[in-house]
C-alpha cells in the first residue's frame, strides 16, 4: 500500500533533508539554502536529529514552509557503558524497527549487517563505542518516518560523517536514494569516519555536494566514478535582506584599527594569532580594538589567556554569539575582518567560511590565510589579502598596511563586495543545486 501512494505521489514528489539540528544560529547558510531551495519550486520535509540550540532563530527559518521533524533521540554514551545505553536507548525505537522488519525487511537486515561489520571497523580504528549503533537507531527511525510520507522521493543530508551515515542507512532500509553535502571538519576528520566509512557512504550516494573546489578534488579521489558537484555557499538571506536595507553612506571611523572576527572559539580559526596580532600593532604605536564574535569553543580558554598575558583586556572583546541585524552594524563599524585560519592538529580546518562572504559582502577589506579553499574566494591584492597561516607578524604588518593606505582598503573591500554579488548569490547558487535534485523528483 505504501508503495502504491508512493508511485501515485511520484509527479509531486518531495526531498527529505537530513539535518543534526535545526534551526541552528551558527548555521544561517542552511536555513538560507532551504528557503532558496523552495523559492525554486521545490518542496521540502525536514527531519533533524536534535533540538540542541534553543536560541532566537535567525528571521530565514520563519519563511520557510517545511517544519522540522524531529527524531527520537538515544541515551548519552557519556559514562556509560555500552550495553547500558544500548537498552537505555532501544525503547524508544523498537517499535519503529518492528514496522520495518515487515515493510522492508531485507533493507533491514541489509542495513544490520552494514552497521555490524562497521562498528567493528571502528573498534579496530580505536572508536568504542561505536557511534555507527547510535546512527544505525537513528536510521530506522528515519525510514520508519519515510514509510509514512511516501511523497519523499530523495534524502539529502547536510555534512558527511553522522547525518551522512544515517542517511545511508536509511537509504540501505527504504530504497530511497540518498546525497550529502560534506562541509570542512566533517570531511578531513579521520575519527569521524573511521574505518574508512566515507568511502563507503560516497560509493553508495547517488551524488555528493560539497562547498569549495578544494573539497571537489578530495572527495572525487575517494568517489569511484560518484558524481560530485562544487556548490558554493551563498550570501545568507537574512543578511542579503539587510544589506539590500542598509544606508549607503560609511559609518563614521575614529584613527584607530576596528578589526573584527567572527566565528566559534576553535583552533582552526586561529583568534590566538590575531590577539598576538593586535599586540604587535600596539607596539607599532597605532590604535585598535579587535571584536570576536561567535560561540564559545575548544579554545575560548587559549584565546582569554592571551588576552590577558598581551595586556589587552582593553582592546579586544569576546562579543560571544549575535543575531544577523547585530553582526551587521559590527561589520559596518570595523575597518578591517581578520580570519587567520589554520589546519587545525586533529585535521580539522575551515572550506569558504561563510563569514568571510558575509564581510566581503559589506564591502570590508578582510585579512585571512590561503587555507584549503579560502583562496577560491579572496585573490591576494585583487580582493582582499592572504597572509601565512600561524604569523602575528605578517597579520599585523596586514592591518597596519591597510590602515595607512585607505585607498587600498577602499579598493580591496569594492572588489570584494563585486566578487561575492557575482559570484556568491545565494538564490543563484541555490538554482545550481536545484538541478541536482529535480531529476530525483521528476515524474
Amino acid at each position: 500500500m505504501a508503495d502504491a501512494r508512493r508511485s501515485a505521489s511520484r509527479a509531486t514528489g518531495s526531498i527529505a533533508y537530513l539535518l543534526t539540528g535545526f534551526p541552528r544560529l551558527s548555521e544561517t547558510f542552511i536555513a538560507s539554502e532551504i528557503h532558496w531551495l523552495e523559492r525554486q519550486g521545490l518542496r521540502l520535509r525536514l527531519f533533524v536529529l536534535k533540538l540542541d540550540d534553543r536560541r532566537a532563530p535567525h528571521p530565514v527559518v520563519a519563511r520557510i514552509a517545511a517544519r522540522p521533524d524531529y527524531l527520537p533521540v538515544t541515551a548519552s554514551f557519556t559514562h556509560t557503558p555500552f550495553l547500558r545505553w544500548l537498552v537505555r536507548s532501544l525503547p524508544a525505537f523498537l517499535p519503529g524497527i518492528l514496522r520495518l522488519a515487515w515493510w522492508r525487511p531485507r533493507g533491514l537486515v541489509r542495513a544490520i549487517a552494514a552497521t555490524i561489520a562497521q562498528a567493528r571497523r571502528a573498534r579496530r580504528d580505536g572508536s568504542w563505542p561505536p557511534r555507527v549503533v547510535k546512527e544505525f537507531l537513528q536510521a530506522t527511525a528515519l525510514a520508519d518516518r519515510l514509510r509514512r510520507t511516501p511523497d519523499v522521493r530523495h534524502l539529502h543530508a547536510h555534512f558527511c560523517h553522522g547525518t551522512a551515515t544515517v542517511a545511508w542507512l536509511a537509504s540501505m532500509i527504504s530504497r530511497i536514494p540518498f546525497s550529502f553535502t560534506a562541509h570542512a571538519r566533517d570531511l578531513y576528520q579521520p575519527s569521524l569516519n573511521p574505518g574508512g566509512l566515507l568511502r563507503r557512504k560516497i560509493a553508495a550516494a547517488r551524488f555528493a555536494v560539497t562547498c569549495t573546489e578544494a573539497n571537489r578534488r578530495y572527495l572525487a579521489a575517494i568517489a569511484a566514478g560518484v558524481p560530485v558537484h562544487c556548490v558554493y555557499h551563498g550570501l545568507n538571506a537574512d543578511l542579503a535582506r539587510l544589506l539590500a536595507a542598509a544606508p549607503g553612506a560609511p559609518t563614521a571611523r575614529d584613527q584607530s584599527i576596528r578589526a573584527l572576527g567572527v566565528g566559534r572559539l576553535v583552533p582552526k580559526k586561529g583568534f590566538d594569532v590575531l590577539v598576538e596580532a593586535c599586540a604587535l600593532v600596539r607596539a607599532q604605536g597605532v590604535a585598535v580594538k579587535a571584536t570576536i564574535v561567535g560561540d564559545q569553543g575548544a579554545h575560548e580558554a587559549e584565546v582569554r589567556r592571551r588576552i590577558t598575558a598581551r595586556g589587552l583586556a582593553d582592546a579586544v572583546q569576546l562579543a560571544g554569539p549575535l543575531g544577523q541585524a547585530a553582526l551587521l552594524d559590527e561589520y559596518l563599524r570595523a575597518t578591517v575582518f581578520c580570519l587567520p585560519c589554520r589546519v587545525a592538529e586533529d585535521g580539522d580546518r575551515d572550506g569558504i567560511p561563510n563569514v568571510l562572504i558575509e564581510a566581503m559582502a559589506c564591502g570590508l577589506p578582510v585579512v585571512t590565510t590561503a587555507v584549503s579553499g579560502i583562496p577560491e574566494l579572496v585573490v591576494d591584492g585583487v580582493n582582499g589579502l592572504l597572509v601565512p597561516p600561524e604569523d602575528p607578524a605578517a597579520l599585523a604588518e596586514a592591518m597596519v598596511r591597510l590602515h595607512r593606505d585607505p585607498d587600498l582598503a577602499r579598493r580591496l573591500g569594492g572588489a570584494a563586495e563585486a566578487a561575492v554579488r557575482q559570484r556568491f548569490d545565494g538564490e543563484r547558487l541555490a538554482a545550481h543545486l536545484a538541478l541536482l535534485f529535480r531529476p530525483a523528483v521528476a515524474a
